[in-house]
Order: C-alpha cells, then sequence, then structure tokens
C-alpha cells in the first residue's frame, strides 16, 4: 500500500541545480513544506545541468530544449527524484512524456532590471553615454533594448548573477540588464539601478514565477504541491506559456510578454522582435483568467497574422548558421 501524504517515514526528495540561486529557491520551497507538513522529511538532490556546465557559448547557439532542466527531468523519469523546482522562465513550453508543471507559486515581480558600474551611477537606460557596453546573454532583452536604443554596444555574458556582477565590477560592461526576481531572492537589491518598464522591455515568459515539475499522475505529491499553487500568478503563466508555446518558440528567442489581472480579467500584451531591433511585432488581448491558455493561443495567431512567424524564421535560420 502506497504511502499517505501524513505518512511519518515519507521522505520526498526535491531536485535543484546547484546555482546559488537555484538553491535559494529550491530551499524556500523546502522550507514552506517542511512548515505545512512537518511529518515529511523533504531532501534536496542537486545536479549541474547542461546550461550550467556550458559557459563560454551564447546560449541562443546552444539549443533550449531543456538547457537547464533536462538532467533534473531524467532523475524524476528515473525514480532518484520525486519533483523539481524551477525558474519557470526556464521550464520549455513542451515537457517530456511522463513530467507535468504541478504548480506555480506566487510571481516575484517579473520586471527586468538595470545594475551599472559605479562610473554611471548617476545614470539611467535613457542617459548612458554613446557606445556604453551593454551585458546579456537574452536574444529577447537584446532585441528589445536595440530597438529603443541602437546606440548602445552589446556584449554576451555568460556564467551565475555573481560572477556577471563581477564582471560588471571589473570594467568589462557598463551596465547589465539581469532579472528583478533573481537579485530580490539573492538580497543583492541594492544592485537594482532601475527596474526597466514593460514600455522598452517586456519579460520572459514566467519570469518571477517558480515552476515545479513532476511525474504526472503523481497524486501524493500533486496533494502536497497545492500549498504552493499561486492561482493568480498561474493563469498569467499559463497564458504566456501557451503564446510561447504557440509560436512554437524556446526559452532563448526574443519573445517578451505581460500579464496583469484585473478582478477576473487577464490583458496578455506579446512581442516578438527580430534580432536587429528594427521589427517589432506586439499586440494585447484581454478576457477570462479562467480561459488563460486559449487567451495565449489566441495572441500568438494574432501575431503571426501580423509577421512574427517570418521575424521568428529569420531568426532560428541565423542562429543554425552561426
Amino acid at each position: 500500500m502506497s504511502p499517505t501524504v501524513s505518512s511519518p517515514a515519507r521522505t520526498i526528495r526535491i531536485g535543484s541545480r546547484k546555482s546559488q540561486l537555484a538553491l535559494v529557491q529550491t530551499h524556500w520551497v523546502q522550507e514552506q513544506l517542511q512548515k505545512a507538513f512537518p511529518d515529511i522529511t523533504f531532501e534536496v538532490h542537486t545536479m549541474s545541468t547542461q546550461g550550467d556546465k556550458i559557459l563560454d557559448v551564447a546560449l541562443a547557439k546552444i539549443g533550449d530544449k531543456g538547457l537547464f532542466t533536462k538532467e533534473l527531468e531524467v532523475g524524476m523519469l528515473n525514480g532518484d527524484t520525486d519533483f523539481a523546482v524551477h525558474s519557470l522562465k526556464d521550464l520549455p513550453t513542451h515537457l517530456p512524456e511522463g513530467l507535468m508543471l504541478g504548480c506555480v507559486t506566487e510571481r516575484e515581480n517579473p520586471a527586468d532590471a538595470l545594475a551599472v558600474h559605479e562610473k554611471h551611477n548617476d545614470k539611467q537606460l535613457d542617459t548612458l553615454p554613446e557606445g556604453a557596453v551593454i551585458g546579456t546573454s537574452s536574444l529577447r532583452r537584446l532585441a528589445q533594448l536595440r530597438h529603443h536604443y541602437p546606440h548602445f554596444t552589446f556584449k554576451d555574458v555568460r556564467g551565475n548573477v555573481i560572477t556577471r556582477l563581477a564582471k560588471l565590477d571589473a570594467g568589462e560592461y557598463d551596465a547589465l540588464i539581469l532579472a528583478y526576481a533573481g537579485l530580490h531572492r539573492l538580497e543583492l537589491s541594492d544592485r537594482i539601478h532601475q527596474t526597466i518598464p514593460p514600455e522598452i522591455s517586456l519579460h520572459a515568459v514566467g519570469q518571477g514565477a517558480l515552476g515545479i515539475e513532476c511525474r504526472e499522475g503523481d497524486t501524493e505529491i500533486l496533494e502536497l504541491l497545492k500549498v504552493l499553487q499561486h492561482q493568480p500568478t498561474a493563469y498569467r503563466c499559463y497564458a504566456e506559456r501557451a503564446f510561447l508555446r504557440e509560436l512554437e518558440g524556446g526559452c532563448q528567442v526574443p519573445i517578451g510578454v505581460n500579464t496583469v489581472i484585473d478582478g477576473d480579467t487577464l490583458t496578455l500584451t506579446g512581442v516578438v522582435a527580430s534580432l536587429d531591433g528594427k521589427r517589432l511585432v506586439k499586440d494585447t488581448v484581454s478576457g477570462a483568467a479562467t480561459d488563460a491558455e486559449q487567451l495565449g493561443i489566441e495572441l500568438a495567431h494574432r501575431a503571426k497574422e501580423q509577421g512574427a512567424q517570418e521575424i521568428l524564421d529569420e531568426i532560428f535560420a541565423t542562429i543554425n548558421r552561426s
């Protein structure tokens, strides 16, 4: 007979990447579950993913099918772990057979943030000098910022958040674009020089939320995860992920989103941008939050009618050639 949620001898194994940010996020999940279920032991099992190991190649050139998730997914399918904690923006919209998105946690601010070298402490994005070197590993940020600031120089930056900030402070960059949520969770909010408004940069799909992936049909784990589910965030992220999935875009393409829930109404804005920033397809849909996925699909179809598919086809061809 399988153990119940209240079984005192039960140990639940949580899969996590080894990075500092991943562990901060996973330990938060562990603590919340431990409080809710004191009779269960929750253990964290860490592993390195392909995206953690390859640090000298731009993310878009590696390919992004499970770049930060595949090893964690193998662990679940093999029965080594019971579920895995991801930054939801890293979790592909098509999951391996036998796995599912079991829970979406309450979202931190999903915006992008500007961090600057100390010599630019008196500057904002709009006042950084011509030719300023801006570091980002995200094609989404790159394309949108090139659209608004074609006079900047953009340079790829890899490594974890601490490593990137060290490169900034050493003078390799004038500024970096990072996720507000990651800086906040690492207690580095003092490095958030400017929160970038959505008018300049729409955020990544799922950014700021944690996605907990588990085995399909694992009723015990799904019951445990209910205590962490934040339904408004889930609706927003379901809409965003449906938009991305319908466009057949991956985590490393210039697709940005913004979602707002007002009462029972969800409003989703999406953008698809060319790598040079010269072409932007941007539109908005609104409807019932409970129809979140359908709203994402509707917005994707609208974007395709306005030329989004041609932009994405060009990007994939460019990436495949490089």
